[in-house]
């Protein structure tokens, strides 16, 4: 049974495009009727999660919600969302919906598990390390997290805001790589906890593993849209 995936994008509109082509790339297509259907609503009007979390903007989970209601209504049989700091109102847009919204965070989680591996680096906006989007998925796991200093991390700012948000792919890879290499000392693994990181930095980049989310949502978002994996009911 084939499925139809709904993409809750536009956080930003660089990385909804991206994960759009990493599904196409993933798909073990001959043609274009392999290809799953997949419903894309680039919903850039959202409020910035980081912002709101931080106490420093409007709520964006009425906008969250509408979106994920548009797609459910328009015929998607579940969600992901490219943005790893919209997962901390994962649980909030799942009650309001019908159909699953598959967490790239758990999934992620879920990865480095089985590697085997014990401390993730975490390379992710103020908003997702604040609330603690990747550490309640990674500690129950039984993996620690090493995150940048304070100095590193207004790099990490400085490189998905005025870097890639703006257009500026240089700037952001330039911080990122210069922050990852540090960062790569305390860690077993790199994980590129926002999608803007995703875009910028390769695992050629780093001497640890870097796992990307994008890859490992647009994995997932393959077999259960094929129907090689059961899709969990809400």
């Amino acid at each position: 049974m084939e499925r139809t995936i709904g993409i809750l994008g536009g956080m930003g509109p660089l990385a909804t495009a991206e994960l759009f082509r990493r599904i196409v790339e993933k798909t073990p297509a001959k043609r274009d009727q392999d290809h799953p259907r997949i419903i894309i609503y680039n919903n850039p009007k959202i409020p910035d999660r980081t912002a709101f979390i931080l106490g420093r903007g409007p709520d964006p989970r009425p906008e969250l919600i509408d979106s994920a209601k548009k797609l459910e209504s328009w015929g998607a049989d579940f969600i992901i969302m490219p943005c790893n700091t919209a997962h901390f109102f994962a649980d909030t847009i799942q009650r309001a919906i019908r159909i699953p919204l598959v967490s790239m965070i758990e999934e992620t989680a879920e990865r480095v598990k089985g590697m085997g591996l014990r401390k993730a680096g975490l390379l992710a906006t103020d908003g997702t390390i604040k609330g603690l989007i990747y550490h309640r998925a990674l500690l129950k796991r039984g993996v620690s997290i090493a995150v940048p200093g304070k100095k590193d991390q207004r790099l990490v700012m400085k490189a998905i805001y005025e870097g890639i948000k703006a257009g500026n792919l240089e700037l952001g890879r330039e911080l990122l790589l210069k922050v990852a290499g540090k960062l790569q000392r305390r860690s077993d693994v790199i994980i590129a906890g926002c999608t803007e990181v995703s875009v910028a930095l390769k695992p050629e980049d780093l001497s640890v593993p870097l796992i990307d989310p994008l890859d490992v949502i647009a994995e997932k978002a393959v077999k259960l849209a094929l129907g090689l994996e059961e899709l969990r009911t809400p």
